[in-house]
């Protein structure tokens, strides 16, 4: 705050001092009142973490040092500096901090593939060769289209040291924590096989992106090399992955016997992959790859079949399906994709019907039949999307029914798994936990989909408005545990966000909005927030662990009114006093009734 006002008052070398006397003033508090040692209960591991918050805060002390502008302006060659700094040395840190924060909460039994998933992310953002952004254009030079090494931000020996990190960080970080049981199972030497081999596979596919500019530039050497190591790569991977996870974890469901099924489940799996590395690495271009693609597709689908217990008279089935998508694949044939779409819901209607239709099982208070039928909606609505996105402009709106209806589908059902505490097999109650975890990743995946749909314009700004919404809203689960509260969530970040979401490309002169509408939004917020009520009760308890008192909701839902409407005033009225005033006076009202907690003669609560 200090460095801020410094700022504000154009003091901007106090500001900069400030702020890095702030941190190093936090970290020697940091350093006197942990108790790091004793948490670990190891010397090493306590230096570790010390080093390891020592490291973060400089990072961050460098983060805010180019934010100064006039550091950008009087000292360009160490803004490029501390700029190679951050993308050499934040994986390290990130990765660490973020895999810490998630076997805090899920435990140490996967403790290494957490910490792989966070290596490979963070590869991707810092790994990959980027041009400065602080080098102005005149300085950025191309030489025959290609960029100089000298205008990335990393050097060659950064760009190896993130490749070995990746590799080896993970697989040694699992030595050391499961070191008495690395040999003990097949399992186990899988494990150590995958957390070498899935970042190798990674680390290839990320060249295709340049991840390997320090290694060679000469095109030739690096397919070979994409294609030599993928190969043996893929195999390894396909076979620890049959052990550690098919056999391991679903074996129920192959209805073919050993040995064959060992043979047709390598045969399903390695073929799919292959087929997968094949077309991301664009090699089925000519005419010899699209007929081996399409015997590839063929042969996957129809043994895959075979493996999960397809009936025989069905097997045309899923045949035709494998040919269809190879021709879209290759040919990107549309009508073989929507043919592709029909028959696979066909195939997993068929399956579902199979194996899980007469089953007398309740799962989170509802029966296994219409859970049948609900996982079947949505892969269909999941299969549709890609080919409805690939049509003309004219007819994106298809696109974009599918993917609300889908967004909408998927809030449901995990609305109901998540918040539901078991599920009941013949009168049996057994605690069953949809995990949390999931959650997060469909909530993140999901907006990073909206969010490349929406830069190749294959979807509108209202759906993007509305997907983000819906994704976003399912987060409240996680710390609230009330039934509707994944629909009163969506119903107020509809209400709060198309001030910011709808209107950014209006233009920037005079008001964005018209009043009329400014009102409008202003009433729905105020509905939103009455809907969210009961919501926002639930928070408060677990928040004092105690019933609010009926002011204090009050007091709450007005505030919240207040700065749900602060949207809608800085960004379309903010030339206009009256509503500056009334926004404050809101706002001000709310924390009257906070900090008073008057009370009030009527529970509306419920």
């Amino acid at each position: 705050m200090i460095a801020y006002i410094l700022d504000s008052l154009n003091f901007k070398s106090g500001a900069f001092f400030g702020v890095w006397a702030s941190l190093v003033t936090a970290q020697i508090a940091f350093f006197f009142s942990s108790s790091l040692i004793f948490t670990f209960n190891s010397i090493p591991l306590g230096l570790l973490a010390a080093f390891l918050c020592a490291q973060t805060n400089f990072l961050i002390g460098a983060w805010a040092s180019l934010q100064f502008k006039w550091i950008q302006l009087e000292n360009p060659t160490i803004v490029l500096a501390l700029e190679r700094l951050l993308f050499a040395c934040v994986p390290f840190a990130a990765s660490s901090i973020f895999t810490s924060a998630t076997i805090s909460a899920f435990g140490m039994q996967n403790s290494a593939y957490y910490l792989m998933v966070f290596k490979c992310v963070f590869y991707w953002m810092f790994a990959i060769p980027r041009v400065s952004s602080f080098r102005s254009k005149q300085e950025v030079k191309y030489h025959g289209g290609e960029v100089p090494d000298d205008n990335f931000i990393l050097s060659p020996l950064e760009g190896c040291l993130h490749t070995l990190n990746l590799l080896f960080f993970p697989l040694v970080f699992h030595v050391a924590s499961h070191y008495s049981v690395i040999f003990s199972s097949a399992v186990s030497v899988c494990d150590l096989m995958l957390l070498f081999f899935i970042p190798f596979l990674f680390q290839l596919y990320a060249s295709t992106r340049g991840a390997l500019w320090w290694l060679t530039k000469n095109a030739n050497q690096l397919h070979s090399i994409r294609v030599v190591n993928g190969a043996v790569a893929l195999i390894v991977v396909v076979i620890c992955l049959e052990v550690r996870v098919v056999f391991h974890s679903f074996g129920r469901y192959i209805h073919v016997p050993p040995p064959l099924n060992y043979l047709l489940v390598t045969v399903t799996m390695l073929g799919g992959a292959t087929g997968a590395g094949a077309s991301a690495l664009g090699m089925n271009s000519d005419a010899f790859s699209y007929w081996a693609f399409t015997a590839l597709a063929v042969t996957v689908s129809s043994v895959g079949a075979i493996v999960v217990g397809f009936p025989v008279l069905f097997l045309p089935l899923p045949v035709i399906a494998g040919f269809e998508f190879a021709r879209f694949v290759t040919k990107k044939s549309l009508s073989s994709y929507f043919s592709f779409v029909v028959l696979g819901s066909l195939i997993v209607t068929l399956f579902v019907l199979h194996n899980f239709w007469d089953l007398n099982i309740w799962m989170a208070g509802m029966s296994l039949k219409s859970f049948c039928k609900l996982i079947i909606a949505h892969v269909v609505l999941t299969m549709s999307v890609p080919g409805l996105a690939l049509l003309p402009p004219k007819l994106h709106f298809l696109a974009e029914i599918c993917l609300i209806s889908h967004a909408l589908l998927l809030c449901h059902i995990e609305n109901c798994f998540f918040n539901y505490p078991g599920y009941y097999y013949h009168g049996t109650e057994e605690d069953v936990m949809y995990p949390s975890y999931m959650v997060i990743l469909t909530t993140f995946v999901g907006l990073a989909l909206v969010r490349r749909l929406s830069v190749d314009r294959r979807i509108g700004p209202k759906t993007v408005w509305i997907l983000t919404c819906l994704c976003s809203s399912k987060l409240p689960m996680l710390f609230i545990s009330a039934k509707p509260v994944v629909w009163v969530s969506a119903v107020l970040l509809l209400a709060v966000t198309p001030s910011m979401l709808l209107y950014k490309e209006k233009s920037r002169t005079g008001s964005k909005m018209k009043p009329w509408k400014g009102y409008v939004h202003g009433g729905v917020v105020v509905l939103s927030i009455w809907l969210f009520r009961e919501t926002i009760f639930e928070a408060l308890q677990w928040w004092n662990g105690r019933a609010p008192s009926d002011g204090l909701l009050l007091g709450f839902c007005i505030a919240m009114t207040g700065l749900a409407c602060v949207p809608i005033v800085a960004l379309h009225f903010s030339h206009v006093l009256l509503a500056k005033r009334c926004l404050v006076l809101v706002v001000a009202t709310g924390l009257l009734f906070i900090l008073m907690q008057p009370p009030i003669p009527l529970a509306w609560t419920y």
